[in-house]
């Protein structure tokens, strides 16, 4: 069973830049496809983007596509979302999640384990 923890979330202005890291234990993150995905109070969680076992597959949402990377560093059991010219709309708690394939998918409903969530505000 694999554990995951978020971290790097905060207050950020409008155009300014956070980094979010999600670390795993109990089992290697080789062994995950990984993805984030973001929730606003009484909305369904949304999908923001996901990488392959391999890294070589990179999915993002349309909302953020230019505007965040997805990386991971299995070295240290870590997933990174660079988030960039952010916006009021990418207001949200972010969670992390891992699935026990080679391949990614873009419905939370397809991934096994969850960080418990970071809160990312944009505001002036």
């Amino acid at each position: 069973q694999v554990q995951l923890v978020e971290s790097g979330g905060g207050l950020v202005q409008p155009g300014g830049s956070l980094r979010l890291s999600c670390v795993a234990s109990g089992r290697t993150l080789r062994l995950y496809s990984l993805a984030w995905f973001r929730q606003e109070p009484g909305k369904e969680r949304e999908f923001v983007a996901a990488i392959s076992r391999d890294g070589f597959t990179t999915p993002y949402s349309d909302s953020v596509k230019g505007r965040f990377t997805i990386s991971r560093d299995d070295s240290k059991n870590t997933q990174y979302l660079q988030m960039n010219s952010l916006k009021p709309e990418d207001t949200a708690a972010y969670f992390c999640a891992a699935r026990t394939s080679m391949f990614v998918q873009i419905k939370a409903s397809d991934y096994e384990h969850w960080g418990q969530g970071t809160q990312v505000t944009v505001s002036s």
